[in-house]
Formats: structure tokens, sequence, C-alpha cells
């Protein structure tokens, strides 16, 4: 069996994280599909059905040791409640996105995101940019100004999703704690609230859970929907060099765009026209030195 190292990309570990990154790229299809239901709803339903899915699996690796090692530590409880809180929110903010027609505003956040992430690293860790890099913030931050010119507001969606998930993965990373454990100790903190939420929708009547067959059966799916792009990406990450993830990451919002143009009827006009390539450019700096470093490897 070849061991992966950072300096390989294995086939496994390619394939895994592209099979998780398309799974995120038609994921609003789904979210497309349950528009009718309240977004907070679907969060509880993703929560919920997401326990059983990640338990199993966890259950199948042997690796229940480290989930109940965690409840014995205060400090990273409180570490997983922070990260639970942010992922449940970036959730909420996508699935509204998705229902409400602003599927192309959640892929201007995640195109924002890999830059915002440096600029996270550059303030809260002192990591230095290069030159390239505030190019690439600069193309970025421009793109967001001429937006909130034109309609004249900030991009909010865009920019949620963006701080949402940018702090998870910065937060997530110093959780003391494997990632498929990880995800199952945050559905599991959020587990009570989510079945309090449920069960106070059901007494009062607005659910759309068990209201009719197609909508129950969908929001049952959510667990499995929800778990196993995550476990194919924590799985498969490992056998992967970050650069290679860092470019396959743009996979998702790409695939969002062209749902959110060519499935969702969503206009693409104005000052969209000139904010996404904007965008696109700004990638394109963030890549050079990405590219070069893979370059470098594969040489």
């Amino acid at each position: 069996m070849t061991k992966a190292t950072d300096n390989t990309d294995t086939p496994r570990g390619l394939i895994l994280v592209i099979s998780a990154y398309f799974l995120w790229g038609i994921l609003p299809l789904y979210m497309k599909a349950l528009s009718h239901v309240a977004p907070a709803e679907v969060v509880v339903h993703r929560v919920i059905w997401s326990v059983p899915v990640a338990g199993a699996v966890l259950v199948a690796m042997g690796r229940t040791r480290d989930l109940r090692d965690a409840f014995a530590h205060p400090r990273m409880l409180a570490q997983a409640a922070l990260t639970a809180a942010l992922i449940s929110v970036n959730w909420g903010i996508y699935i509204w996105a998705i229902g409400n027609g602003q599927a192309l505003e959640a892929a201007l956040g995640y195109y924002i995101n890999p830059l915002f992430s440096i600029f996270l690293g550059a303030v809260l860790l002192g990591e230095r940019l290069s030159r390239i890099q505030m190019v690439a913030i600069g193309f970025a931050a421009a793109a967001v100004v001429i937006l909130t010119l034109e309609a004249g507001r900030i991009p909010l969606v865009a920019l949620a999703l963006t701080f949402t998930w940018g702090f998870y993965a910065y937060f997530k990373k110093s959780l003391p704690i494997g990632p498929n454990q990880g995800f199952l100790l945050e559905v599991l903190i959020l587990s009570p609230f989510a079945l309090a939420y449920l069960v106070y929708l059901q007494t009062t009547g607005g659910a759309a859970f068990m209201h009719s067959s197609a909508t129950t059966i969908l929001l049952l799916l959510a667990g499995i929907v929800t778990t196993i792009p995550l476990l194919l990406y924590a799985n498969g990450a490992k056998g992967v060099r970050m650069s290679t993830v860092g470019i396959l990451q743009y996979i998702v919002p790409s695939m969002i765009f062209l749902l959110a143009v060519f499935v969702f009827g969503e206009p693409f006009d104005g000052m969209r026209v000139v904010a996404f390539p904007l965008i696109w450019i700004a990638l394109l700096f963030y890549s050079i030195p990405v590219l070069r470093s893979l370059k470098r490897a594969k040489s």
C-alpha cells in the first residue's frame, strides 16, 4: 500500500477530494428542491440526520473512543461548540441564498473564500503576504466594491458565507480531534437545539416534515447529503497536497455559478459581468504560486 506524503497526490486521494467537490457543486439542486421549506428547518434536519450517518462511519472506523475523550475536555467542547455554531450559520445562509435566487452571490462568496483565508493568515497568524497575493486580494476587494456601488448595498450573502466558512476553517484547524470525529462532535452539540426546534415546529404546525412524502424523503436524505461529501473530503485530503486542494476547491463555486446562470436562470448582467471576471483574475493570481509549487514538486 502506498503511503501518502505531503509531496504526493495519490490516485485515491484525488478521487475522494474531487468526488467531494462534485457533490458540493451539485448541492444547490437538492437545496432548490427544498426551497419551499424554511432554511432553519432544513438546517435542523441536516443536523439531526447527520448524527446516525456520521456515527455509523465512526463505529466502522473504530474511532469512537476519540469522541468519548473529547467530552472529557471542556476546552475542546467549547472549541467544537464555536465551530458548530459557525457551520450551522453558514448552512442557513447558503440554504436561504439558493432558495431565494441568490445562488450567484453564494458562488461569489465561495470564490472569495480562499483569498479571505490568506487574509486571515496574515492578520491572525502573522503570515507574510507576497506581492502577488496582495494583488489578488486587491482584485477581490475591487469586485466587492463594484457590486456594492451598483446594488447600493454590500453583498451581504457573499461576505457572510465567506466570513462564516473562513472562520470555521480557521478554528476547525486548531480543534485537537480528527475531522470525522470533529464533525460528529459538532452535530451532537447542535442536536439538542435542533430536536427542540423540530418538536416546536411539529407541535405548532409549522413543520414541512411529514406533510408530504416527497418533502419528507428529501429531509430524511439531509444526513447523507451533508455527511458523505465531508467524509470524502476529510479522508481524501490526507492523500492530496494542500496546494492541489487549493486549486481543486474552485470546482464548487464554478459549478454553483453554472447552475445559477444556466439552470436557475439568475441574471448575469450589469456590474456582475465586471465583478466576476475580477474575481477570476484574482484567483488566477492566487493560483500562480500554487501552480509553481506543484511544478517544482513534480520535477
